[in-house]
């Protein structure tokens, strides 16, 4: 089911929300729990019903590894390193046999020479996500950071639908508190009431809020990245030549609508979250604002960029090694990163692209030499475009073709030197396209990012309260209109 879908936004939404939260008022709150949980594995399962038994199969058995081995026991302590490296492994197999084997076999292959027959198996939805979020759940359960959960909870953490199938990758100490029912005061008899819980009761001010922030990222996805969309998949896929600046608008297009169709999806996961009272992680903090590649990383994926540093680059010594170790643990990390992303060598170009850059950031900062902001956000920025070529480039040629034609100035005018009058031309031809790319790159660039229009986002007591109901009234009839009469796309991180 798709957040920027009429079924999620006119039936699924509403129906989850009044349900969980009459169930609540009705003090049955385990049965609210359960009705959540029932509601998310039906969101998973929409697409295809088949899916259900790998993800409830790896909600069990991780919470039964998670118990185990964060329990107080006398037992020797390498039993429960040993329980959480099978649980690591059974992970990271699992993971590997749904999103690589293809990928594998293709490779044997093509380098033995042999006839293997690909399986063909489908990758299920979200399994990157909820694997990851289950490796850093039973790592910190070893490591006594976890406390004991009921198995309602634990699954409502795997499973709650606005983070389920794209992220944020959500921490347990983030969202399990936000899950546990805990005493609070009632505020007439100033009572204590065992039945009722701080994040069970509607709050009008997260519903807005958090439609508000819903209908920020809905905009991002449907007015701009599926627009953009049209121009990306006319380059890479569809084009078999481009000129200069058909590459450039191909490759920009890209760049930004990867950015508007991902923040989006996680500004109308965070939004619908709120709703229901709970708070998601942010993932997007305006990254093309970067000034150089580690800032970047702090500001795009930040949940993804989180965990590969938690999980992997400190395990692996962090910035506690030598210069050398260091640059080579930065050059895994963001391999790890390449694969995760997909089973193709294109993704593994990208993150090895991004690890160099990394470490030659890493050994610049060594030196102690600072650049002009601009410069340096300019580099930054055209490396960031060059980069995401490989990211959604299906295979080398595409990406060759993209990359060449961006260099190819000459490919305008057909003839061995340049004439400036065959780019305002191309330029003129293509007016639209480029007027929509400079919107979407002056928003992305200098406006306010959707987070920090959430902090600005009040209505307390505001007397014109109802003139916030009627613009975003109007913003979602207008973007249902949309949706009803153009076809919606899939977001781009479904497919990892």
């Amino acid at each position: 089911m798709l957040f920027n879908s009429t079924v999620f936004i006119l039936l699924f939404l509403p129906i989850s929300y009044f349900i969980y939260f009459y169930l609540n008022n009705k003090r049955l709150i385990l049965g609210a729990k359960a009705w959540l949980v029932a509601a998310s594995l039906f969101f998973y399962g929409y697409w295809k019903i088949s899916y259900l038994p790998i993800i409830l199969a790896s909600i069990v058995i991780n919470f039964v590894i998670g118990a185990a081995i964060s329990k107080d026991s006398s037992e020797v302590r390498i039993n429960k390193k040993f329980v959480l490296t099978l649980g690591i492994i059974g992970n990271v197999l699992a993971l590997c046999y749904y999103k690589y084997t293809d990928f594998i076999v293709e490779n044997i292959n093509q380098i033995s020479g042999s006839n293997f027959s690909l399986p063909q198996i489908v990758l299920p939805l979200a399994i990157s996500f909820f694997t990851f979020q289950q490796i850093a759940y039973l790592v910190d359960s070893y490591k006594g950071n976890t406390k004991e959960y009921d198995f309602l909870t634990y699954a409502l953490f795997i499973t709650f639908f606005p983070q389920l199938i794209a992220g944020p990758i959500v921490h347990h100490k983030e969202m399990m508190p936000q899950l546990i029912a805990g005493p609070i005061v009632h505020h007439k008899e100033m009572m204590p009431q065992f039945f009722a819980v701080r994040n069970l009761a509607v709050r009008y001010k997260n519903v807005a809020t958090g439609l508000f922030i819903f209908i920020i990222g809905l905009f991002k996805k449907v007015a701009i990245a599926d627009v953009l969309a049209i121009t990306a998949t006319n380059g890479f896929d569809h084009a078999e030549t481009l000129n200069f600046a058909a590459g450039w608008l191909t490759s920009l297009s890209y760049t930004f609508q990867l950015y508007y169709d991902f923040s989006g999806y996680c500004d109308m996961a965070i939004g619908s979250a709120l709703m229901f009272n709970i708070k998601l992680p942010i993932n997007f903090n305006s990254p093309y604002k970067a000034t150089d590649i580690q800032d970047f990383w702090r500001r795009w994926h930040m949940t993804l960029s989180k965990f590969l540093r938690d999980y992997i680059y400190i395990p692996l010594g962090g910035n506690k090694v030598a210069l050398p170790q260091n640059c080579l643990n930065l050059m895994i990390v963001f391999v790890v990163g390449g694969i995760w992303h997909g089973a193709a060598w294109t993704f593994v170009i990208w993150g090895l692209l991004h690890g160099a850059a990394t470490v030659v950031h890493r050994l610049w900062q060594a030196l102690g030499i600072k650049l002009n902001k601009f410069i340096a956000w300019f580099i930054t920025f055209n490396f960031i475009n060059v980069a995401w070529v490989f990211f959604r480039a299906p295979n080398f040629e595409a990406a060759k073709k993209v990359l060449f034609s961006m260099v190819d100035i000459h490919s305008l005018s057909g003839l061995t030197s340049f004439k400036p009058k065959y780019l305002f031309e191309e330029i003129h031809a293509r007016s639209f396209e480029l007027e929509f790319m400079i919107f979407a790159f002056l928003l992305a660039v200098f406006a306010l990012n959707s987070i920090q229009l959430k902090d600005k986002f009040s209505i307390k007591t505001n007397k014109n309260a109802w003139l916030y109901g009627v613009l975003m009234g109007s913003a979602l009839i207008g973007l249902l209109a949309k949706i009803v009469f153009v076809p919606y796309s899939e977001f781009i991180y479904f497919n990892f």
